[in-house]
This record gives C-alpha cells, sequence and structure tokens, in this order.
C-alpha cells in the first residue's frame, strides 16, 4: 500500500498547519511560515475556491495517511449513508485502527501508530490484527500485546506524552487497552479540516 514518504514539513508549509504533529514541522513554520517553492512567499494570497477545498481534502487525506483512492472511496461511503457526510467521512477515518493507537496514546504520531499496527503489536478482541485501515465497531476492545507493553518507545509515548484518550474510547488495563464506547461526533475530533469543502470539491 502506497503512502507519503516525502518531505513532511514542506507538506505541512504548503497547507499551512502541522500534519504529523512533528516538531520539526512547528520549527518550519514558525522558521518559513510560508509555502515552499521559488515563489512561495510572493504567492498571491487570494485563493480560489477551488484551492481552499483542494487544500482541505489534501489536509485530512495527509492527517490520516491515506491515498487519492482510498480517500475517495472512504468519501463516497460516507456519501451513501444516512446523516452529513462530512460528519460521517471524519467518524470513519477516526474508526480506522491507527487512528485509534494515536488516540489512545501509545503512538507519537499516526504514523507511528500505522507501523505499530503494520508491525503486529495490536490486538484487537484480543486477535492479532495488522491492517492499519482496519475499522473499529462499537464494544471492541483494542490493547497492546505483551511485548509490545515493554517496548520502550510505547512507554515514553505513555509516560512523557501523555495523551488523554477522547471521550469516546474508555481505557482499560492500566492504560494498554481501549474499548469504543461510542462513534465520535464532530465535537470531538481535534483534526483541524473544514470538512464542508471537501464534500464541495467531490460534488462537483
Amino acid at each position: 500500500m502506497s503512502r507519503y514518504t516525502g518531505p513532511k514539513a514542506r507538506i505541512s508549509r504548503r497547507l499551512g498547519t502541522n500534519i504529523w504533529g512533528t516538531a520539526g514541522e512547528s520549527r518550519a513554520l514558525e522558521r518559513r511560515p510560508y509555502p515552499p517553492g521559488e515563489h512561495g512567499r510572493s504567492r498571491r494570497r487570494n485563493a480560489s475556491e477551488y484551492l481552499l477545498q483542494l487544500q482541505e481534502k489534501q489536509k485530512a487525506r495527509f492527517t490520516y495517511g491515506l491515498n487519492e483512492r482510498q480517500f475517495r472511496n472512504l468519501f463516497e461511503e460516507a456519501n451513501r449513508r444516512k446523516g452529513v457526510t462530512g460528519e460521517l467521512m471524519l467518524q470513519l477515518l477516526e474508526r480506522r485502527l491507527d487512528n485509534i493507537v494515536y488516540r489512545a496514546g501509545w503512538a507519537s504520531t499516526r504514523p507511528q501508530a500505522r507501523q505499530f499496527v503494520s508491525h503486529g503489536h495490536i490486538n484487537v478482541n484480543g486477535k492479532r490484527v495488522n491492517i492499519p485501515s482496519y475499522r473499529v465497531r462499537k464494544g471492541d476492545v483494542i490493547s497492546l500485546r505483551p511485548k509490545a507493553r515493554q517496548m520502550v518507545q510505547i512507554q515514553w509515548n505513555r509516560d512523557v506524552l501523555a495523551r488523554t484518550p477522547p471521550a469516546w474510547l474508555d481505557v482499560e488495563d492500566d492504560g494498554n487497552a481501549v474499548r469504543v464506547r461510542e462513534y465520535p461526533v464532530r465535537e470531538q475530533i481535534d483534526v483541524p479540516v473544514r470538512e464542508q469543502l471537501i464534500v464541495e470539491l467531490y460534488s462537483k
């Protein structure tokens, strides 16, 4: 499965926000708070409607680590369901297993969470799952495998970052597991994305 492996700070500068949440991106945005490239400083400020919509889509896509086809398919699935399409799209993104690992505080970034899942460090309902895009359901219990609980990186993330899981996840087993109590609503998703612009982009 393809994933973005290029310079992260360049993408964050282009979109004007810290996409992956790394310190390097923060420093890059502070030092050069304008788009990359030769004409980054002088790029016109009055962005077109299409550009704004495209940027919001790219923010969501890079934040959750999806390629274009995956993101389009997920949007179409959300569009077929009853409810507000943009909110349903974000809910489906939040239900990805790699995002759950990130939300639980076991990983410092979503790419790191994706790696933990791919390397087989995560159980879902007692069974190992190594598919980052696996979609959890209500009542599912996501837990660290016994060896993963002893990993220095995971222990550091839990102790130093001390990220509090969102309200829709219940912490169990002294923080080594979380249960999906309910699906998240828009107010519980702190990703700075204007999902309505994404809906408008794909509705053209």
